[in-house]
Parts: structure tokens; sequence; C-alpha cells
């Protein structure tokens, strides 16, 4: 009910004007821009929901379904990869540790990071961190560059997509999961095989224009 439809409208276009007066840099590679989130894997992530008509239904031990993995993914938005990392959960410290991992990826290139405004995203150790990367530079020179879409609108992030894909692929492996060790190998496995569609990211007209 918070999702403001003129503010989601308003920010893909300032997210589409920024993508195109940076195209020169974006199609000779100078810069990289990519597209992020976070997803929060669940041992209970591997059991998909039903009604039941069975009076005494049978019941199975899964073990501490509260067990969880964070995960940190990024599309590169020229080449359509995506990058996935694995952390022990979404704060500050872990979000940097992400981006040197893409800074590390993509030597001297600048990134533009587009996502959501999540408190890791914007927080003190973040601005400290941007603040270190693009000292004494100016605007169209800052290593690292940051963009949000709009709050309360999930859908907005092409990579809510890709978690979707993957978890529902995974339900279908429930027989499986003996264990969170279990869940975390396959939800990797299927990553690592490419088991899921890109996101259709032509719903931006400046983003259609480089994939």
């Amino acid at each position: 009910p918070k999702k403001d439809p003129e503010l989601v409208k308003e920010k893909n276009k300032e997210i589409g004007d920024l993508l195109e007066k940076n195209r020169d840099d974006i199609e000779s590679g100078k810069l990289v821009v990519y597209i992020i989130d976070e997803c929060h894997l669940l041992y209970q992530d591997i059991c998909g929901q039903q009604w039941n008509f069975i009076k005494n239904p049978i019941k199975v031990q899964i073990g501490d379904y509260k067990e969880r993995q964070t995960y940190f993914g990024a599309i590169n938005l020229t080449k359509g990869e995506f990058i996935l990392r694995e952390y022990k959960s979404g704060n500050g410290e872990n979000t940097i540790k992400f981006v040197k991992e893409l800074q590390k990826i993509n030597g001297s290139a600048k990134l533009l990071l587009i996502w959501d405004g999540a408190s890791y995203h914007r927080g003190e150790e973040m601005k400290n961190f941007l603040g270190e990367e693009n000292e004494g530079l100016g605007e169209e020179e800052w290593k690292v560059r940051c963009q949000r879409f709009a709050p309360y609108a999930p859908k907005e992030n092409p990579v809510e997509a890709i978690w979707l894909q993957l978890k529902t692929l995974l339900r279908r492996f429930y027989r499986f999961g003996k264990n969170f060790k279990i869940v975390k190998y396959l939800f990797q496995m299927f990553v690592n095989l490419k088991l899921f569609n890109l996101p259709d990211l032509k719903k931006y007209d400046a983003f259609s224009q480089f994939i």
C-alpha cells in the first residue's frame, strides 16, 4: 500500500536518463552497471504451501526451518551475467565486501550500482566507503556510484525475478532437502548451471538499449 506509482515512474525515468547520460562509458566498458539485490534463503523455502483436506495429515520433521543463508546477486547490464556470492547476513560490512568483489572482477572500470533503499545500502559504512573511493574526484569520475529504485516497489528490481525462479525450482526438489546444507547446495547448483531466465529488462527503455 505504500507503493507510489508516480514515484516509481519518476525513479525509472531517472535511472533511464542516468544510463543514457553515461552511454559512451557504458558501451566502451569504462563504466559497468550492476543491478543488485539480496536473497535470504530459509530452510522452509524448499516447502511450498497448498490446501490440505486430509483429517489426519502425516507430519514430517524437517529440522530447524529458521536456518538461513544470505546471498548477494548482481546482473551485469551489458553482458547479462549473474554474479552470486554468499554471506552470513545482509549488513553494511558484507555489502562493501560484495562491492569490492565486483571491483575486483572489473579492474579499473567504474561501477554504477542500482539497488533498493535497504538500510545497509545507504548506511554510514557504505557512505564512508563511497567517500574513501571517490575522494577528490568529480562526480563524472567517481569510482562507485549508487542509484536507488523507488521505495516499496520490489518488483522494479529484476533480480527479484531470479530469486523467485530459483526458489520455485528449489521446491520441485523438496524430497532431497534432508538438511539445510543440501538446500544451499541445490540453490547454488541452479545458479552455476544457469537454470533460470534472465528477467526482461525492456520495461526500462534505456536498459533495453544495452542488452
